[in-house]
């Protein structure tokens, strides 16, 4: 089997480089034809052709796939138009639509505006020019189905997971300072900072946890749409419990949360696109052992089990979370539990090799339903 990882994306992102590790742990060639994202597409395509007739050829294989990976909806069409001629499929990962993301979670535009328009038809065309489409999570899928009218046989869900050569199990064992010389507890939220994330509660639960108890802390690492009026809501409410830190590369990112965090957040979003997700960083978060809270929703649900592997509390309830944190501090017994739960299963079900199988399980049956492709 060969696959080639096609478009304009970013090498780094974490799905991709996990899916590309997992093929490859499971016996199948990939290669990549790509530029990187940012370029318009009249520019992109010129580029991704030359390096298309300039690329080295794959082994003769009965099963050849393009894989078009995340938020590269505008190059499935050239993917499509480049399989038709060398009997290949076409398998488009788009993790979010365009009018999801940029419409319902963001709100750059009205629903009903010109804009909106546009971003579905894009999502439509890369959606019904695709072989086969994978779906994080089955409300996602559903998503798909009911909102582009997609067949439902034609999408597969498969989680992001984790990439376990960065959040790896060496790192398990590196414990917060606070558990080894008596330091303060600290709360890790790290992310892009979008609205689905909803910082502006986590915030909110920061000032509550500042009134009662002093010797919780809150570090928030990334950057993103929200971050200006995070850091103005935490000088407006003067929370000395509040540090803001920027971006950090993934190994510093792990190393990080493996050395300071004793609880890492998850997403407190009130958009609809928060309902349908589980982000990089709650599989990231297990992987170091570190229980993890998060807003009850139906994708979350699809996954973990609340009180298990994962505390859940009220969607849009800020006090809900504050009421977990001081539960997880208090209670060091339920605290390690969750960890050691979490850290299990994800190593267990939605590391690269594990999702490298289920992918290369879901490619050979989209050759199958597409024969003559």
């Amino acid at each position: 089997m060969d696959v080639i990882f096609f478009g304009g994306y970013d090498p780094a992102y974490p799905r991709n480089a996990v899916l590309r590790r997992g093929l490859e742990l499971n016996g199948v060639r990939v290669s990549e034809c790509r530029v990187l994202p940012g370029r318009r597409f009249w520019l992109r395509y010129p580029a991704l052709l030359r390096r298309w007739i300039g690329r080295p050829k794959a082994q003769p294989s009965s099963l050849a796939f393009l894989f078009v990976p995340e938020f590269a909806q505008k190059d499935v069409p050239l993917a499509r138009l480049l399989a038709r001629l060398t009997s290949c499929r076409v398998v488009f990962d788009p993790l979010a639509s365009r009018y999801e993301t940029k419409i319902l979670d963001w709100r750059r535009k009205p629903k009903g505006s010109p804009s909106a328009w546009w971003n579905r038809a894009i999502d439509r065309w890369a959606f019904r020019f695709s072989d086969f489409l994978v779906a994080d999570t089955q409300v996602h899928k559903d998503y798909y189905r009911r909102e582009f009218g997609i067949d439902p046989l034609k999408i597969a869900v498969l989680p992001v997971g984790f990439d376990d050569r960065v959040f790896s199990m060496a790192l398990r064992n590196v414990r917060p300072a606070n558990q080894t010389a008596g330091g303060s507890f600290t709360v890790l939220f790290f992310g892009s900072f979008l609205p689905l994330h909803g910082v502006d509660d986590v915030i909110e639960a920061a000032r509550l946890v500042f009134e009662l108890d002093r010797s919780v802390s809150f570090r928030f690492i990334g950057s993103g749409q929200t971050l200006g009026f995070a850091r103005t809501r935490a000088a407006e409410y003067k929370l000395t419990n509040v540090d803001f830190e920027g971006w950090l590369s993934q190994t510093e990112l792990a190393e990080t949360v493996a050395r300071t965090a004793d609880i890492c957040l998850g997403l407190f979003g009130r958009t609809e696109k928060a309902e349908r997700v589980v982000p990089h960083k709650v599989f990231q978060a297990m992987a170091l052992g570190k229980p993890v809270i998060t807003a009850r929703t139906p994708a979350i649900e699809e996954f973990f089990t609340d009180r298990e592997n994962i505390l859940l509390c009220r969607k849009e309830d800020p006090r809900s979370l504050v009421e977990a944190i001081l539960e997880l501090k208090r209670d060091p017994a339920l605290r390690e539990r969750i960890a050691q739960k979490g850290h299990e299963m994800v190593w267990q079900k939605y590391h690269p090799a594990a999702l490298g199988a289920v992918l290369r399980d879901i490619l050979e049956k989209t050759a199958k339903r597409n024969p003559g492709a």
